[in-house]
């Protein structure tokens, strides 16, 4: 319900664009929100886990059977073991989920909105510097991500401190039909002792590791990679020196932290509520989503800060689970057994 709630606000936002660029109703349907519902679902689950552990408990402690259960001898911590089971299964589900599902669906999402919704996006980096290999370096002054084309580039291999190679072109081109880059009034310069000097070419077709993607739109990029290619997309970025890596480092360590989160929150909501409180069973659900959206600050702040480069992503990820299972141990100790 919480998750059609959110899919009703976001179209009401997103309807001028709807009406504007008309993606068709099938599109919508089927390319977007049949996506989004799932996305948002997973975003919510901690959450909904947690307001349904704090709402079942609390009835069952209402109901003085938590009390009947601790009295025929059965310990707390063995009262626990079936909600810890229960939230493990969901926890691993929620990870790969994350990890290699939901990015999928993310894809379809990402690219309808960067289509229908969005304005398009235009390469404006001026004087790009990219590091694409071990000892080569990429430069483009200016590059137009419509027509995949870019004006003054070079390519330079350097060893150590020393420059071997240098090549530079005025123009260059991707070419779909081959998967290569045109280069054109292109001056190759061998600096290496068996260097033929200077060589000049009126165009020449060549492979580099750099792709038109590497100049397209890099919105909600980290939230369309699956585990691995996350992985694999960070090693490219390290080693080409980039210094904006914050973003998707945070992704990978969120991606371990969220399904541990839907176990310390289930546990904390049998904790909240196992207590039979004269205020029935209103006031402790009130507590649960004061928590819960408690949970949710913390996630969003030491996201936000991890992704500054404020923080040491590690520790912003796992920091509202840290602060969280304090919590949880604290009330273990208060509540009867």
């Amino acid at each position: 319900m919480l998750t059609m709630v959110i899919c009703m606000i976001d179209i009401v936002e997103k309807n001028d664009s709807f009406i504007k660029t008309k993606p068709g109703l099938n599109r919508i349907l089927f390319d977007y929100y049949a996506n989004f519902f799932p996305y948002m679902a997973n975003m919510l689950s901690p959450i909904t886990i947690f307001i349904g552990t704090v709402f079942m408990t609390s009835r069952l402690a209402a109901r003085t059977e938590i009390i009947a259960i601790l009295g025929s001898g059965i310990s707390f911590m063995r009262l626990l073991l079936p909600y810890l089971a229960g939230s493990g299964l969901i926890a691993i589900g929620t990870y790969f989920l994350i990890g290699f599902v939901i990015p999928d669906a993310n894809k379809k999402r990402i690219a309808f909105e960067l289509e229908y919704v969005k304005n398009p996006f235009y390469f404006d980096g001026r004087n790009t510097h990219i590091k694409i290999g071990k000892d080569s370096y990429f430069f483009v002054q200016t590059y137009n991500n419509q027509t995949q084309e870019g004006s003054i580039c070079t390519l330079e291999k350097v060893e150590g401190t020393r420059l071997l190679k240098k090549l530079k072109a005025d123009r260059m081109k991707w070419m779909p039909e081959i998967g290569k880059w045109r280069l054109e009034n292109v001056r190759i310069f061998d600096f290496s002792p068996t260097g033929k000097g200077l060589v000049t070419l009126e165009k020449i077709d060549t492979l580099l590791s750099i792709r038109p993607k590497d100049f397209e739109s890099q919105y909600m990029k980290y939230e369309t990679l699956t585990n691995t290619e996350l992985s694999n997309y960070l090693k490219e970025l390290r080693s080409r020196g980039a210094d904006n890596t914050e973003t998707y480092e945070v992704e990978q360590y969120l991606r371990i932290t969220y399904p541990f989160s839907v176990i310390i929150l289930t546990l904390i909501g049998v904790i909240l509520s196992a207590r039979k409180s004269r205020e029935g069973a209103g006031l402790q659900i009130a507590l649960g989503f004061v928590l819960a959206f408690l949970y949710i600050i913390f996630y969003v702040i030491s996201r936000t800060i991890a992704q500054a480069g404020s923080l040491d992503p590690m520790l912003a990820c796992w920091l509202p689970n840290l602060i969280f299972a304090g919590i949880g141990i604290i009330l273990y100790k208060s509540v009867p057994r």
